[in-house]
């Protein structure tokens, strides 16, 4: 017994220091973080999302001063969303719509409320209608570790160098690792460029955990499709997001690829319609249909899901695509960049010899997917196929310019060679008489 005494003081004097030094928990913030833009589709519209650890209300207060008081408010809703983790870690998740904005003009914001609010953040409001020129960063495959092109995109950013954000799929690797703690890593990251642009996804492979619960409580897209595929009206161009996913993940229902199919077709043929007002449609999905990376994904397969469809004929998207005169698809996945020649069923289909991108009779594809991520970029076959065009083996972003109702500018920017054009191209495509390809 007296032996036992002194070793249990000296116990409890550790366990006081330890206290001591460590300090009590604080408390959960009401603090905003993770703070981010997206577009609702509406004209003079924004979206600003945001992230708390405690309900408190949502409230937006935004003007066109950088510094002075805010004169105008939004107010909007939380939603609580509890991770699938062990831990079930509780996160509020705030939306606010901004109406009536002026549009192309610059309004600075801060988001929260009395109990804790952001640092003021700037937008710029989307110009309405068909004629002018939208420029877009367009990548995927962005992880919380090794986050290359990022420092290069929040520089462009700074510089208003963009209108808009396409990540077409995998984000953080993955939002839901580590209770979801790697979710809210990766949303602080990509603050800085997501708070001042609108921020356009599509879900990937790597959100595929409970039923893609953080890719859906994170991200606030057009629609009522929980973000899984939307469209909306940017200039000129008619941009269309949507799910791989569905094609691979069948637990989650597989009513999904039928109705997912039923509305892109739908879709396609509302945007050919208003081919006159909107002549470029443009997709954005995370696995492609063709790619030449030396690995045993679905675009090195001949009967690739996406491409063909379930059981190679059930719901494929290439003869969809084709049919309704899709003009560029852009896809992820694959840690690269690859262009293809403009193609339809692994034939080649250029515009010409001399100018194949010039007037194409198929649709052309991007893979952008190495804008960095711990799995590192991805090797190509040793033999390219003839389909590609280019291949590109280096950390990097693509530029996308919707110049006008005929042409659009594509650029390779590589961030190991420190910013470099890697690739430069121009497709341009007819203005009157285009639906179908002949």
């Amino acid at each position: 017994m007296c032996s036992f005494r002194p070793c249990w003081a000296c116990c409890c004097l550790l366990l006081f220091f330890s206290l001591e030094v460590q300090g009590s928990p604080k408390p959960p913030s009401a603090a905003p973080e993770q703070v981010h833009l997206s577009y609702s589709g509406e004209p003079g519209s924004m979206t600003v999302t945001w992230t708390t650890w405690v309900p408190v209300p949502s409230e937006v207060q935004y003007g066109l001063q950088p510094s002075g008081p805010l004169p105008f408010q939004a107010r909007g809703t939380f939603s609580p969303f509890v991770d699938g983790g062990i831990l079930r870690r509780k996160l509020y998740i705030h939306r606010v719509s901004l109406q009536g904005l002026l549009p192309g003009v610059q309004y600075v914001y801060r988001c929260g409320s009395a109990q804790g609010w952001s640092r003021r953040f700037r937008f710029q409001a989307l110009k309405n209608g068909p004629h002018w020129s939208p420029r877009l960063a367009v990548f995927g495959d962005l992880g919380a570790d090794n986050p290359r092109a990022l420092p290069r995109l929040r520089r462009d950013t700074q510089q208003g160098m963009y209108d808009a954000v396409l990540h077409v799929g995998d984000f953080a690797y993955n939002m839901d690792q580590d209770n979801a703690r790697v979710g809210d890593r990766f949303m602080k990251l990509i603050e800085p460029v997501a708070a001042s642009l609108p921020y356009m996804t599509c879900p990937g492979n790597h959100e595929e955990r409970y039923n893609f619960s953080n890719y859906k409580a994170r991200f606030s897209m057009p629609g009522n499709t929980e973000g899984l595929w939307y469209s909306w009206d940017l200039g000129p161009a008619h941009i269309i997001s949507f799910s791989t996913e569905v094609y691979f993940f069948l637990h989650y229902g597989r009513h999904l690829v039928e109705r997912q199919f039923h509305w892109l077709e739908s879709d396609l043929q509302k945007a050919n319609k208003n081919r006159a007002v909107r002549p470029w449609i443009i997709t954005m999905g995370h696995r492609p249909m063709y790619c030449s990376n030396a690995d045993l994904d679905d675009c090195t397969w001949h009967e690739s899901k996406v491409r063909k469809g379930l059981r190679g004929k059930f719901y494929g998207l290439e003869d969809l695509f084709y049919k309704y005169g899709v003009d560029l698809e852009l896809w992820a996945h694959e840690h690269s960049y690859e262009r293809l020649w403009p193609i339809y069923n692994y034939q080649v289909l250029n515009g010409s010899q001399e100018m194949p991108y010039t007037h194409p009779r198929g649709p052309v594809h991007i893979i952008t997917g190495s804008a960095g991520c711990e799995e590192l970029l991805t090797p190509f076959t040793l033999f390219p196929r003839p389909w590609s065009a280019l291949r590109v083996k280096e950390y990097g972003y693509t530029r996308l310019h919707i110049l006008n109702g005929t042409h659009v500018h594509i650029q390779q920017v590589s961030d190991d060679q420190d910013g470099k054009i890697v690739d430069d191209v121009w497709v341009v495509r007819p203005l009157l008489g285009r639906t179908m390809y002949p």
